[in-house]
């Protein structure tokens, strides 16, 4: 079955980037959307250059009408969706003795409802191409830690809602999973590790070195590599998998 039209969420950067350009080998249309407009139109030349053709819509998905648009806009430049990757949400990394009611509900809004809106008015379109869904979780959702409490419910709580969205997607012929990322190298991380190197008396070079390792993990994870899972699982190669909550971690949480 041809892929033409896939929309990535959280595209302007890290793990949504490296998935809009890894998907242009696979599709010919690419619809990029996030916050950050400017670095949209970079990840749109990368896209392009790649070989799909590439549509930018800034806009907030935590904004209740945004993921309306979203569709809305995809299917008036390209007439179909064949896959939907929601990857946009960055949730604050709070102590659950610190974490405010506006930091809860600004993490769900984003990274849950935002996902959860974009699934839903894309769905009728996903069922006349018989397409997939993917829903970005992450370890923590596994092995929920205090200075994580937002992440980790938030994370479970995507994980249960791609679970309910697969079963009505078994009915409809929509293919429907989740992705569970481990400790990837972007942005946020590095964020994280200059406020983690000082409380710990580290510089942070001397934190990014040892963090593997103390983390038990084999390496960081590259955004190119929950890029390239991505993929799979949109592919036909992937297309059986549905309802799974596939962790990619380098081996971090050791539980069954």
């Amino acid at each position: 079955m041809e892929q033409t039209v896939a929309i990535v969420t959280g595209a302007s950067q890290g793990i949504g980037r490296a998935t809009a350009i890894r998907l242009a080998n696979d599709f010919k249309s690419v619809t990029l959307a996030a916050r950050n407009e400017k670095a949209l139109q970079e990840t749109a030349g990368a896209v392009k250059s790649a070989g799909a053709e590439p549509l930018v819509l800034a806009l907030d998905l935590r904004e209740p009408d945004a993921a309306k648009t979203l569709v809305s806009k995809t299917l008036e430049k390209f007439g179909r969706i064949d896959a939907l990757l929601n990857i946009a949400g960055a949730v604050p990394q709070v102590d659950i003795l610190e974490m405010t009611d506006a930091q809860w509900d600004d993490g769900m809004a984003l990274k849950l409802h935002g996902a959860r809106r974009a699934a839903i008015h894309a769905w009728e379109a996903l069922k006349k191409s018989q397409g997939s869904v993917v829903f970005t979780s992450g370890n923590s959702a596994l092995a929920p830690k205090s200075a994580f409490a937002a992440v980790a419910t938030i994370n479970a709580a995507i994980v249960a809602m791609a679970k309910a969205f697969a079963e009505r997607g078994i009915k409809d012929g929509v293919q429907v999973n989740s992705v569970l990322p481990g400790p990837v190298f972007t942005n946020r991380r590095m964020t994280y590790m200059q406020k983690y190197a000082p409380a710990h008396n580290m510089t942070v070079e001397e934190a990014l070195e040892k963090f593997p390792s103390e983390a038990g993990i084999t390496r960081y994870g590259q955004p190119e590599d929950i890029a390239s899972l991505m993929a799979f699982l949109v592919s036909p190669a992937g297309k059986w998998m549905t309802g799974s909550a596939v962790r990619m971690d380098g081996g971090e949480i050791k539980t069954i």
